[in-house]
């Protein structure tokens, strides 16, 4: 069977435990049809380049799927008409990817925001250097 790759794009104001349903929904119109799902990545909500039907941000979703043509016929036509889901793209690929794709990387290996613990040795060290100078100015 033919291994194919669709990205679909939720609307914001949607909630995750909704995306997962959709999902869910979307996955049952293939394996209903004989196909089976490879992977589910959910990329979560994410800014759009430009705006789409009045949404900013999106869900977005991958889909690694291996099925028959009239299963992911059957897919896109339902994404077509759900309301939820803004934007969807498949396209056939050769070999499905092994582990996680480019943006669960790329997410992943994005320095994050400091944790608590790290704030509280950056206060520590700047209350320490604060007072390394203090006490510096006072030798002169």
């Amino acid at each position: 069977m033919p291994l194919y790759e669709t990205v679909m794009i939720a609307r914001q104001d949607i909630s995750s435990q909704q995306v997962e349903t959709l999902t869910e929904t979307m996955s049952g119109f293939i394996t209903n049809a004989g196909g089976t799902i490879a992977k589910v990545e959910n990329w979560g909500l994410r800014n759009l380049a430009y705006k789409v039907k009045k949404n900013r941000k999106g869900h977005y979703v991958l889909l690694n799927i291996d099925a028959p043509v009239d299963a992911v016929k059957e897919l896109e036509r339902n994404l077509l008409l759900n309301e939820d889901v803004l934007r969807h793209m498949t396209i056939r690929v050769e070999e499905l990817e092994e582990g996680d794709s480019v943006m669960l990387q790329a997410k992943s290996a994005r320095p994050g925001r400091r944790s608590a613990d790290s704030d509280d040795n950056a206060s520590n060290e700047s209350e320490e250097k604060t007072k390394n100078a203090s006490t510096s100015e006072g030798e002169e």
